[in-house]
């Protein structure tokens, strides 16, 4: 009798345990895996480097930085240059240096062939025209320079000062968005203010040197008091003169007598 009641509690019981046993297993959450951030996974690192790019077998750019870090499996991969770079650019059909450029800190965007340059910005090209900004874009795939900024453009005798800009890669070509105004140098003004500055400073130098030259003129003016000797030295002789005469014509007198 008991264990027909066992046999039918037993029989009961189990699929009611077989089914929690799956109710709960399904509601088990599966473990999650945290992804691995490669945003700031250094993949290059490298010291006092000094890159040449070639394009179609010629060079066109090369680069000089004391320091280079590189983030390959970022998402939008970039090289930074936290101690600055040199840039300089050659001309494609020539091989000539065509303009250099250099900053304080840049970052080079791979995939989309774009520079940023930022702090103490200077550019300059072949015809000597000069740009001074504080951040600067080149874009390498459409060969184009730009900034948001403001910047000042020394062209020749002309100085241009404006909010962004946009130029080729020679920067002979410019476009400005907001041009704020034109100041023109002399170079006549800059050449006289020069030989002035120079002339004051040779007559600053001159003037302790004067100084000592002064000093012998009383020198000088002593040595030629010899002259003032000559008086005093004609009475001596003077009055050696009669004394011989008073002394010797007594006694030769004396004696012929």
């Amino acid at each position: 009798m008991i264990i027909r009641m066992l046999r039918r509690y037993l029989a009961v019981a189990l699929p009611f345990l077989g089914s929690a046993i799956l109710l709960f297993s399904c509601n088990k959450q599966p473990a999650v895996v945290q992804p691995v951030a490669t945003e700031k996974v250094m993949t290059e690192y490298s010291e006092n480097m000094s890159i040449t790019m070639s394009e179609n077998g010629r060079k066109s750019y090369h680069f000089e930085t004391p320091l280079i870090e590189g983030y390959g499996t970022a998402h939008d991969p970039y090289r930074e240059f936290r101690k600055g770079v040199k840039i300089t650019i050659f001309d494609e059909d020539t091989g000539a240096e065509s303009a250099t450029l250099t900053a304080n800190y840049a970052i080079f965007y791979e995939d989309r062939k774009l520079w940023e340059a930022k702090g103490d910005v200077v550019a300059t090209n072949s015809d000597g025209r000069q740009l001074f900004t504080s951040q600067l874009f080149w874009n390498q795939a459409t060969h184009k320079v730009y900034s948001n900024v403001d910047s000042k453009i020394v062209d020749g005798d002309e100085v241009h000062h404006c909010e962004g800009f946009e130029s080729d890669e020679q920067m002979k070509e410019w476009t400005y968005r907001k041009l704020k105004g034109v100041t023109y140098i002399d170079d006549e003004d800059l050449s006289k203010n020069s030989a002035d500055s120079l002339a004051s400073d040779n007559t600053a130098t001159k003037t302790p040197a004067a100084a000592p030259a002064s000093t012998p003129k009383p020198a000088t003016k002593t040595k030629s008091a010899p002259a003032l000797q000559m008086p005093a030295a004609k009475p001596i002789e003077e009055r050696r003169k009669p004394a011989t005469v008073t002394e010797i014509q007594p006694l030769r007198i004396t004696e012929k007598q």
